[in-house]
């Protein structure tokens, strides 16, 4: 495939053909589709593709030698002598050899038959795809040049003989698609910089003890593998031997070096910088983040924004309209102004070969494969194109509050005492959350020996009982009931204060313990940085008023919803998305339902397979500060698809009457042709240099 018109004739095609959720991209040279076995086979698939002129590569295939870098060789060396005989008659000199007309013939032959093969194939498949794309034009305009000029040697009428501009405008446009595909390589750098990452093969623990080089297909789940100073993590697993410095700088956007031990959790694709360890994989090949990562990367690129479709439709009628329009240059010109036949002919075949659609269809999806790479390079994975333009545009930004603006890590704040026996009080607390799963336990048993006397007794007579989202229950051998856990161990006669924990005995309130969440380190800067972008940042919370309220006004918030249910936290973000486009914050496992429905979902958790599925755009290190960069990077890109489509239709619209009136050559249209869409995809690179706005 050689441009976005090609890519939408294979698209068309497999659509006719009933296949769904059909992605062709041209710059990956990818085609993927849903496929019904029982109507339409992958092998019906290849031919259709191969009807059409194109061939499927497998990968075992080796690539063509009749490569585009050696056609612009060839074609560069035969046409250089002609269009330097051009030149040299323009000053009033010329070499007498090339004077002849059929040496030119010769010399332009094989150019002429390397265009022929290279656009007028592709001229040829795309109308019968019934998408024509440029190369129609570029093969009527070069092939005009080269038999009117065939005529003219054969009349011997030196008027007629136009043999360099034919070989030119085929070298030139050769040397513009050759630096379009340079430059389209590099805005798939992201794509190509995590697929290898990816390992060839692990050393795998046999269950003899025996250790066994395997193929990274053959890797399992529960599989015991080694991995060594230097070697890159094969799979997702959990640390069960040794300690390592893990480097997961191109997976999460994390600089720093991450320490991990027994029971930690490694990413496949992560380099280990120092140490050695034994891991046993939880998820490999298709199901590791890795490659989710990989396969979020290229569905975003294939998705069009909104603002694509205009540039879409007028591409599809571009061609068309261009052919006509030469037409009527060639007319007009010659019935309706009296040019002579010669001229009113180069006036068309200049337009033809300075209208360049290519430059719309680049135009888009150049931008949005740099900015979604981009975006991956920093820990950020966005789903598709469309969701860069709508985060670009929100008005409303909410945030869940525990987890997301507070780390979810509790400390003890202090425990009020309603009893005298202040010793026995902690040591019950540390017995009973010994036997709760609730993360808020784990918590107090961290903190509870930085309270003084918080020594422990012997409480192996008492028989404990957890209650889900109550707490826990304990006995005594006198029958004396303890309960520690939230309000709602409380009974009804007991007016709960602003605690988080309560301890009761026989219903007699005997401690309460304030914990308090603590307000992760970028949160203020994050919630400024939106502020200065006139963007209204929000908490939605199911915690009580009073901390809400609290870290509301600690990060300067003017707006808080406190103790909300899912139902509400989901009436709530509808009624702000009917204000403007509302983005919505959350760790992507409680708060799916209000990441769902939210203009767009974005979810801070540790790349869990829920955040990955319910937000739009995940980040991995769950930095919140890196929402900064995801907004940035978001206005950047739509900011250089508006500049790349501006410069698309402004060139065509100022050069095409300018070709039509005579001001311009054919070969100098090549020239401009080419150095269009260079402009669009060098354009589109530099998002990957620019400088991301605090």
């Amino acid at each position: 495939m050689d441009c976005a018109n090609c890519a939408a004739g294979i698209t068309k095609f497999l659509q006719r053909k009933g296949l769904k959720d059909v992605y062709v991209n041209f710059q990956t040279k990818e085609v993927r589709f849903k496929l019904d076995e029982s109507s339409y086979t992958i092998e019906k698939v290849k031919e259709g593709i191969h009807k059409l002129g194109y061939t499927v590569i497998e990968e075992e295939q080796q690539k063509s030698w009749w490569t585009l870098s050696r056609k612009l060789l060839v074609a560069s060396i035969f046409t250089f002598p002609l269009l330097a005989n051009h030149f040299l008659m323009m000053t009033g000199q010329s070499i007498s050899l090339l004077d002849q007309f059929w040496i030119q013939f010769w010399i332009c032959l094989p150019v002429f038959f390397i265009g022929l093969w290279h656009f007028g194939l592709s001229a040829w498949r795309s109308i019968r795809s019934r998408v024509p794309n440029m190369d129609v034009l570029i093969f009527i305009g070069s092939s005009a040049a080269f038999f009117y000029s065939l005529a003219g040697s054969i009349l011997n009428d030196p008027n007629l003989i136009f043999y360099e501009t034919s070989a030119t405008i085929i070298t030139l446009v050769l040397l513009g698609n050759w630096m379009e595909h340079r430059a389209v390589n590099k805005t798939t750098n992201a794509i190509k910089d995590l697929s290898q990452l990816q390992v060839e093969e692990a050393k795998r623990m046999m269950p003899s003890g025996t250790i066994a080089r395997i193929n990274k297909d053959e890797i399992r789940k529960d599989h015991i593998l080694l991995v060594n100073e230097g070697d890159k993590i094969p799979a997702d697993g959990i640390v069960i031997e040794g300690d390592a410095i893990i480097d997961e700088s191109m997976i999460t956007g994390e600089s720093l070096p991450v320490d991990k031990k027994i029971g930690d959790q490694l990413i496949g694709g992560s380099i280990l910088s120092a140490g050695n360890l034994s891991m046993k994989v939880i998820a490999s090949g298709k199901d590791s983040l890795l490659h989710q990562m990989i396969e979020l990367v290229k569905s975003a690129q294939e998705d069009k924004p909104d603002i694509q479709r205009l540039a879409d439709k007028i591409s599809a009628i571009f061609v068309p309209l261009v052919l006509s329009i030469a037409a009527l240059t060639l007319l007009i010109g010659y019935l309706g102004f009296h040019l002579s036949f010669q001229q009113a002919l180069m006036n068309a075949i200049a337009v033809l070969v300075i209208s360049c659609p290519c430059a719309m269809g680049l135009a888009t999806p150049t931008a949005v494969m740099v900015g979604v790479g981009r975006m991956a390079q920093n820990g950020i994975l966005v789903k598709g194109g469309q969701t860069l333009e709508i985060f670009s545009k929100v008005k409303n930004i909410v945030f869940d509050k525990t987890g997301t603006l507070t780390s979810g890590i509790f400390k003890l704040k202090k425990i009020d005492y309603f009893t005298s026996d202040e010793t026995h009080v902690n040591a019950l607390i540390y017995a009973m959350e010994q036997r709760s799963s609730h993360p808020i336990a784990k918590s107090i048993l961290k903190e509870i020996d930085f309270v003084p006397n918080g020594h422990m007794e012997k409480f192996n007579d008492f028989s404990f009982k957890e209650e889900k989202a109550k707490g826990i229950i304990a006995e005594d051998p006198d029958g004396n009931i303890y309960k520690l856990g939230s309000s709602r161990i409380l009974p009804s006669k007991v007016e709960p204060a602003n605690y988080l924990v309560y301890l009761t005995k026989n219903d007699q309130l005997i401690a309460a313990i304030d914990m308090e969440d603590e307000i992760k380190f970028d949160a203020a800067d994050t919630i400024d940085f939106f502020k200065k972008q006139e963007i209204k940042p929000i908490i939605l919370s199911g915690d009580k008023k009073v901390k809400t309220a609290n870290v509301s006004n600690l990060l300067g918030l003017e707006e808080y919803y406190a103790e909300q249910l899912p139902v509400q936290k989901l009436e709530r973000i509808e009624q702000l998305s009917k204000e403007g486009y509302t983005a919505m914050v959350g760790d992507g496992i409680n708060d799916a339902p209000a990441l769902a429905k939210a203009s767009i979902g974005i979810s801070l958790s540790e790349a869990s397979q829920v955040a990955i599925q319910s937000a739009q755009i995940v980040l991995l290190n769950g930095k919140l500060g890196n929402l900064k960069n995801a907004f940035s990077i978001s206005k950047m890109t739509v900011e250089t698809i508006r500049q790349n489509l501006f410069w698309a239709f402004a060139y065509n619209i100022v050069a095409i009457p300018i070709a039509a009136v005579g001001l311009l050559n054919p070969m100098w249209g090549a020239l401009f042709m080419a150095f269009s869409d260079v402009v669009v995809i060098g354009n589109s690179i530099r998002l990957n240099y620019r400088k991301i706005k605090d």
